[in-house]
């Protein structure tokens, strides 16, 4: 019997930017496939990979790209193996990509990958409308989160 994927809808993680939470307010998420080469294939599929410094880069011609995204190479490839931190094209519709375009071009607004992912065979990435946090923003998010932290507990006690 063929085993299922971690996700009810046929989706398996294979990594996540959990700093992206800690620096960033994320707003709006998006997803969107990528252009990739069969050795990075097999090595997402291995599980490997780091979205800690990535980043989305739409350009002038108005396509978007996944920059210092880091794929190692594939221990089983030969000397056609890939670029482990090369750009990489991701595939969204028109109308997205001119929403994105007009997003990033208001200031303080970048573009934070979240999660690499494989939905149905394909390798998909997750990315969000971010801004910046400063120090006492990432002060009152540690506040909130230890706050609930403790409602938790309370609760989980009062049950017992």
């Amino acid at each position: 019997m063929a085993k299922k994927p971690e996700g009810g809808d046929g989706t398996k993680l294979i990594v996540s930017n959990r700093k992206a939470r800690h620096d960033y307010h994320l707003d709006d998420r998006f997803e969107a496939g990528l252009v990739l080469q069969g050795t990075e294939v097999k090595s997402l599929r291995g599980g490997k990979g780091s979205l800690v410094e990535a980043w989305v880069k739409i350009d002038d011609q108005g396509e978007a790209w996944l920059m210092q995204a880091h794929i190692p190479e594939y221990a089983f490839g030969n000397r056609n193996n890939h670029d482990p931190t090369r750009p990489r094209k991701l595939l969204l519709r028109r109308r997205e990509l001119d929403r994105l375009a007009h997003e990033v071009g208001a200031r303080g607004v970048t573009l934070v990958p979240t999660r690499l992912y494989l939905k149905h065979g394909r390798v998909k990435l997750e990315f969000a409308v971010g801004r910046g946090k400063n120090v006492a923003d990432k002060r009152q998010s540690a506040k909130e989160r230890d706050a609930k932290r403790e409602i938790d507990r309370a609760l989980k006690a009062r049950q017992r």
